[in-house]
């Protein structure tokens, strides 16, 4: 069980499955450069960030609802999550009462993205983050989960096994290992840093190619060569 002062934001998670490297610049470093694609994904976000709960028939949505795991120690807040009306053949062990509402309900995170799919799992790893936080604060199962993509305008069903739950909790080991040392990754270019919004400040087609200046350049600095 983690502390509150000791919990870390679910965002940097999503970060640190994109790219080690870019979570270091951005949660170490505080760097963070807006460009048209991020510009795009926060307005694409202000919707669900309201905080409000709108009911559909046997759909109830809250949005921004703040969510937290002792266990895992993460914090944060989750775009949108849809309480839908547990049927009655349906284990009970998917379902929370409500307050003020009759029946019991399960809940569903639906995480929103601007773009298209994409070819790695950083999203559902995201949205799998949100399941265990809720999970833990309702005492309840989650099985699925939903990623809402702008481009194509629909929804992708996210489903919570056990390789996906497992790849989640190392993630949130390696991102405690990482947060405890303190310093960034080095760089390493691949395809997808053309869609990074750090491309520039990261430079991984300079520094992660010519790793004996860099090193030369940390020698210089770790022994105080070349201060006045």
């Amino acid at each position: 069980m983690y502390a509150e002062e000791d919990f870390i934001w679910l965002s940097a998670l999503q970060h640190l499955a994109f790219c080690e490297r870019q979570w270091g610049l951005i949660h170490l470093e505080n760097l963070w450069n807006e460009n048209r694609l991020t510009a795009e994904g926060r307005h694409f976000h202000d919707r669900p960030d309201n905080e409000e709960t709108e009911v559909r028939g046997n759909i109830r949505i809250a949005r921004g609802l703040r969510l937290r795991s002792l266990r895992l120690g993460l914090t944060g807040k989750a775009d949108v999550v849809e309480f839908h009306r547990l049927c009655g053949d349906e284990p009970v062990s998917l379902g929370v009462a409500l307050e003020g509402v009759n029946g019991l309900w399960k809940p569903v995170p639906v995480e929103y993205k601007r773009g298209r799919p994409k070819a790695d799992s950083c999203d559902e790893v995201q949205v799998c983050a949100q399941a265990f936080c809720l999970e833990e604060m309702m005492k309840v199962e989650i099985p699925q989960g939903f990623l809402y993509y702008g481009v194509p305008k629909r929804r992708a069903v996210v489903f919570f096994d056990n390789a996906l739950r497992k790849n989640t909790e190392e993630l949130c080991g390696r991102l405690r290992e990482l947060t405890a040392r303190g310093k960034t990754p080095p760089a390493k270019y691949e395809k997808r840093c053309e869609r990074c919004s750090l491309l520039e400040q990261c430079m991984p087609k300079i520094i992660g190619k010519d790793k004996k200046v860099q090193k030369y350049l940390e020698n210089i600095l770790s022994s105080g060569e070349g201060e006045e």
